[in-house]
């Protein structure tokens, strides 16, 4: 019988199946919000409501041959932090005080709409690292929000820290306790 999985490594499985529902032909990514324990949102990335979706000619970005990082103003999905809060909203569910799970290092925008929607904490899965002026932007949000970010450590390297990071800040990383979640 194999270890129990720690509430982090549940709530990212999920995050996981969750992603699988993004019709994305670039990449699929799941979130979800957690609080006392509970999952009352989950998002994944795609085109809004009523738009249609990538895999059916609903982004340009995703139908376009745009580089990683480039064309984001051709782009009409909503990343899967963004669904995920909005849908607690949509329902009346509050995450203050909450966490979020995503397969994705949240980007700079989802990062300040986390903090806006009082969530504490996100765990994530692989990195999503910025040029390093911006990634210092990043760091500078974090700490000043007092958002416990760190990585749920998985198969592939940093690519900031390498093999050793253990979460957010990259330099200087240090771990940060387990989400309550």
């Amino acid at each position: 019988m194999s270890a129990r999985l720690s509430w982090d490594e549940y709530y990212m499985g999920i995050a996981r199946a969750v992603a699988v529902r993004s019709s994305c032909r670039r990449r699929q990514v799941g979130a979800i919000i957690v609080v006392n324990r509970a999952i009352i949102a989950t998002g994944y990335n795609g085109t809004p409501v009523g738009v249609p979706n990538c895999d059916e000619g609903g982004c340009a970005r995703c139908a376009g041959d745009a580089a990683v990082g480039a064309a984001y103003d051709l782009c009409l999905c909503v990343h899967a932090e963004q669904n995920a809060v909005a849908l607690a909203a949509r329902h009346g569910s509050s995450t203050d005080g909450g966490w979020l799970h995503c397969t994705l290092r949240p980007c700079f925008s989802c990062v300040k709409e986390i903090v806006q929607a009082g969530i504490r904490g996100v765990v994530y899965q692989d990195p999503f690292p910025y040029p390093l002026e911006l990634e210092d932007q990043f760091d500078r949000l974090v700490r000043a929000a007092r958002l416990e970010l760190r990585r749920l450590s998985g198969d592939e390297d940093c690519p900031v820290c390498g093999p050793s990071c253990t979460g957010w800040p990259h330099r200087g990383a240090r771990n940060l306790p387990p989400s309550e979640g």
